[in-house]
């Protein structure tokens, strides 16, 4: 019988969560010089992949489209160059298609953008393995291996205690603890949730024809949206948000099937795909979810603890990397009098990411709902709007400049 202890973990910062976004928010946080608790739960063995080399390793199905905002940030926490480039794969146009015969076409470039590139995709893995290895250098991070169960707050600070019996205390607690955050229901923050009824079926193809760095998309009433990203190579990465009984056929077939069904969009693009690894395909349920507060006292959510958005416009993971530049910019800018956990300081990192996130929701939700209508008149409507855009440069270099975080 293991016998629990009452050991006191104390530091300025306590983040709870294991992901891309946790690892950044200890990282920034640590290089601005402040000490640091990164908790997580017990890790799982890994695949027997994450030994292979790079030249060996199958490619991710969990992909992200990294903006502007994302790669300044971990370039300027010396993440991004510690990423294998060589399997990171420039955006450097967007290909956006309507449904239906004669459907409307959108198209966004990097030179109508006067940047280098749009975005960049990088694969779960690659990230992970450049933050973890910067973690490793961080002196003033502390990682705790652990299940939280219960949180306390008060004017002093916040207190987690582990199942264990261990307890950690800091000024500022941050919750990057995903969906299904157990930080916000500690603190009691309602939210406000929609199922979408579509799973996003994820897999990596092959395929004959280059990409040229361009992104597809094609916005489909019956079959939902359906997006391949380029991969280095001639590789892309599909993100097809399928309504659940098509996704439950998707997931029945092979991936040999499911590249036929592709070609009625892509042949023509990219020709014929082929699977890249048979068995990796995954599929991931689709929700809008809005919580009722993104701060509390002494605590602050960040990433999908904070949001989560259909992924649609690729931005998920985008806003989790907003929250962190936003937080961080607000304790630094904070008074001196003030505590980094202090109520005023958290009430304006909630102000700054309000509009930010705010807009993504009303975009991505709009958006899946307008093209989810299978109404002829919204159909015409919508793919007159998507060519009336097209040919409104201005505007156009708006939306990117926002997509990008360059707004």
């Amino acid at each position: 019988m293991t016998t629990p202890t009452t050991t006191t973990t104390r530091s300025d910062v306590c983040i709870v969560g294991n992901g891309a976004i946790a690892k950044t928010a200890a990282l920034g946080f640590a290089q601005a010089g402040h000490s640091v608790t990164l908790l997580a739960p017990p890790a799982r063995k890994a695949p027997d992949s994450a030994t292979a080399t790079a030249a060996e390793r199958p490619w991710d199905v969990r992909v992200y489209a990294l903006n502007h905002t994302a790669h300044d940030l971990l370039a300027s926490l010396k993440v991004w160059g510690a990423l294998d480039l060589a399997r990171v794969a420039a955006v450097d146009a967007m290909d956006v298609n309507g449904d239906g015969e004669g459907g409307g076409k959108l198209g966004f470039d990097a030179f109508g953008a006067r940047v280098g590139t749009l975005a960049w995709i990088v694969e779960d893995s690659n990230l992970n393995g450049a933050l973890d290895a910067a973690l490793k250098f961080a002196h003033n991070v502390h990682q705790v291996s652990g299940i939280a169960c219960e949180l306390s707050c008060s004017e002093a600070g916040a207190a987690v205690r582990l199942e264990d019996g261990r307890r950690l205390e800091c000024e500022l607690l941050v919750g990057a603890d995903g969906r299904e955050s157990w930080v916000r229901g500690q603190c009691d923050i309602g939210v406000d949730y929609r199922q979408y009824h579509q799973r996003a079926i994820v897999t990596n193809f092959a395929c004959d024809k280059p990409h040229h760095g361009v992104a597809y998309q094609w916005f489909t009433c019956s079959d939902g949206i359906i997006a391949l990203l380029p991969l280095p190579g001639n590789r892309v990465s599909l993100v097809w948000s399928a309504p659940e009984t098509l996704a439950d056929t998707l997931m029945d077939e092979s991936l040999g099937e499911l590249a036929i069904r592709l070609g009625e969009y892509a042949d023509d693009k990219l020709g014929t795909l082929r699977p890249l690894q048979p068995e990796a395909v995954a599929a991931v349920p689709l929700a809008l979810i809005k919580p009722h507060a993104i701060v509390a006292p002494r605590v602050a959510l960040v990433g999908d603890a904070a949001h989560a958005v259909h992924p649609l416009a690729g931005h998920g993971m985008n806003l989790g990397f907003g929250d962190v530049v936003d937080l961080l910019t607000a304790v630094r800018e904070r008074e001196q009098r003030r505590a980094i956990g202090d109520e005023r300081v958290l009430a304006r990192y909630a102000r700054k990411r309000k509009e930010d996130v705010l807009m993504m929701q009303l975009a991505t939700d709009g958006l899946e709902r307008l093209f989810g209508a299978n109404l002829e008149p919204l159909r015409v409507a919508r793919n007159f709007g998507l060519n009336l855009l097209d040919k409104m440069p201005a505007l156009k270099r708006r939306l990117m400049a926002h997509a990008m975080g360059k707004a």
